[in-house]
């Protein structure tokens, strides 16, 4: 198993997140953004990957997929390091509301630190790491969908907008709809601005209900872009089958 070293690229904005406020919204209403994390130049530099064949293990066209209009690639190991940190250093908060999710839902829970999660994936049959960047032109889109990749699948996930909405792209909503047991689905519409980050489940969190905690399921996509370029880094902790 090939693993990414560890960094310290410079995140500062990453010191004074304030977990709890995350924690709580992420609680209520399934989604939390964050004020920027990264700066415009890192923005740029993260973008400017996207053209470099050499970083990524492999690329997918979404319209040949039916996934929507645009193209992503996954990184490969090992990872940019200012995608590294940014994956090491949010992880161990996220494994906080992750395990205590699961104390609500009677399931598994997940190491502390990113390097135990990764060993996990190894023994599961997952290997391949799953940072991605997303870029999409005029009438892009994509589908509602869940980025699970294998049996053992980290509850939690991340975006950082890398563009700037409506300077370089217009449209282009993040959009999440949590589908609620014999309720109509709850659609919510964000839309973060560059070097801000939104942090979602990846396909369920618990919600309380008359009886209790209960599961409930949440999808993600992205509304159409109607002019320019809207790029995005997407950080899953659990790698790829």
């Amino acid at each position: 198993m090939t693993r990414a070293p560890t960094t310290d690229a410079a995140v500062p904005a990453l010191d004074g997140l304030d977990w709890a406020d995350l924690r709580h919204r992420l609680d209520e209403t399934g989604t939390a953004v964050t004020p920027p994390l990264l700066t415009p130049q890192q923005c740029a530099e993260i973008t400017a990957m996207f053209d470099d064949d050499a970083r990524f293990r492999n690329t997918v066209v979404m319209a040949r997929h039916s996934y929507g209009i645009g193209s992503y690639r996954y990184f490969a190991d090992p990872l940019p390091p200012l995608v590294q940190t940014l994956r090491e250093r949010v992880y161990p908060h996220l494994a906080r509301v992750a395990n205590d999710w699961a104390g609500l839902l009677g399931e598994r829970t997940f190491p502390e630190t990113l390097d135990g999660l990764v060993d996990e994936c190894a023994a599961a049959g997952q290997h391949r790491p799953t940072p991605l960047v997303v870029r999409y032109g005029p009438t892009g889109f994509n589908c509602l969908h869940q980025d699970v990749y294998g049996d053992l699948v980290f509850p939690l996930q991340f975006l950082v907008m890398l563009s700037r909405p409506d300077d370089d792209f217009t449209g282009g909503e993040s959009v999440f709809v949590e589908q609620r047991p014999r309720m109509q689905s709850r659609p919510t519409v964000l839309r973060p601005q560059q070097g801000q980050a939104v942090v979602f489940p990846v396909r369920q969190r618990p919600r309380r209900g008359s009886r209790g905690y209960h599961r409930v399921q949440m999808r993600h996509g992205v509304s159409e872009v109607h002019t320019g370029e809207r790029n995005v880094l997407g950080v899953i902790f659990h790698n790829a089958r």
